[in-house]
């Protein structure tokens, strides 16, 4: 019998006190190589899994909402752990509270979860090499052309509950 991968994809911070739980693969994973990103993460780029706040569980401890600013003016909320600090996740004025941008890093299986895009790169480092094929942009992108059609679905119920 083949071994069947759990459908969630738990994470949390260093030091532990913040345990959540994705119960479902991300709508996508942006690699973003923006100098707030950079600025923000103190290294070359956010690795994100966008998925909606509802299929994000908290099971332990809880999380302090850091409002931050942006390139796009319009700010994003980080949600930290308030013992270590460490950045679980963000939500974004685009999505409001309604999308969680996962920080993939704090997922207890990180390697599940590469980039499907990498936007930004007209700010790169120029020491990091994006793998070939992969699919990348200067600035930003339109969700109808990258995104799998599921995703677009998700995307469009999550919009239809507004």
């Amino acid at each position: 019998m083949a071994f069947e991968q759990s459908p969630f994809f738990e994470g949390g911070c260093t030091c532990r006190a913040v345990r959540y739980r994705m119960t479902s693969k991300p709508l996508f994973v942006h690699c973003c190589h923006c100098r707030w990103c950079q600025r923000e993460t103190g290294t070359a780029f956010a690795l994100n899994a966008l998925i909606e706040a509802d299929r994000v569980e908290l099971l332990q401890g809880e999380i302090e909402l850091v409002d931050t600013p942006s390139l796009s003016g319009k700010g994003q909320r980080i949600a930290r752990c308030p013992t270590c600090h460490v950045a679980v996740w963000s939500h974004y004025a685009g999505g409001g509270n309604a999308v969680c941008f996962v920080r993939v890093g704090t997922l207890d299986e990180p390697d599940r979860f590469p980039p499907d895009i990498h936007i930004f790169t007209a700010s790169k480092q120029p020491w990091v090499v994006l793998p070939e094929g992969t699919f990348a942009v200067e600035e930003f992108y339109k969700a109808s052309i990258y995104w799998p059609q599921e995703s677009l679905e998700r995307r469009a119920a999550l919009a239809a509950r507004k």
